[in-house]
């Protein structure tokens, strides 16, 4: 690796400026990609956590510290550490599909259903939008707390905060 070639990576990437995506792209994907394959067999889901990868890297890319490791070494860490990520989001989301056979859920009468609560993507809008985006990522994309505090770069308390008062507004929609 030519080290103008990191120098100006890490330059851009302090800047802020998305060249800096570009850069590593063709610099360091197909190496990040290899480290990704070592945790994640399936060719699709590295190639999403590579892109995840290099979104984070870029996001991060202020806080980067030649001092305390070398480039390749801060980009190895942090695309294995979101392969290692995904592996455990998949194996989450299975653990709770596999319970949905002992769940009651299923069991319910349409008697038991309340029909006015089946239009929650109808109200959704009365709401600000920053309180829409919360509800959208934790409901309809089915996002953890966690995975929409990154996803949408808010502070996860701040998700907590929004959540709370997204269903406390709903709450007076279908309770008035």
């Amino acid at each position: 690796m030519d080290f103008s070639i990191e120098d100006s990576i890490i330059k851009h990437l302090k800047n802020g400026d998305k060249k800096a995506i570009t850069l590593l792209y063709e610099n360091y994907a197909d190496a990040l990609f290899g480290v990704i394959k070592k945790v994640i067999s399936d060719d699709d889901l590295a190639q999403d956590v590579l892109q995840i990868t290099l979104i984070k890297v870029w996001k991060k890319g202020k806080s980067y510290d030649p001092e305390k490791a070398k480039l390749f070494t801060w980009l190895y860490r942090i695309a294995y550490n979101s392969a290692i990520d995904k592996v455990r989001s998949v194996n989450n989301k299975a653990t709770k599909e596999i319970q949905i056979e002992n769940s009651n859920v299923y069991k319910l009468t349409t008697k038991s259903l309340n029909e006015d609560v089946m239009d929650i993507k109808k109200h959704l809008h009365t709401l600000e939008f920053k309180y829409q985006e919360v509800i959208n990522a934790l409901f309809f994309e089915g996002m953890t707390q966690q995975e929409a505090s990154e996803e949408l770069n808010i502070p996860l308390g701040t998700i907590k905060s929004r959540l709370k008062i997204a269903l406390r507004e709903l709450k007076k929609i279908y309770n008035p």
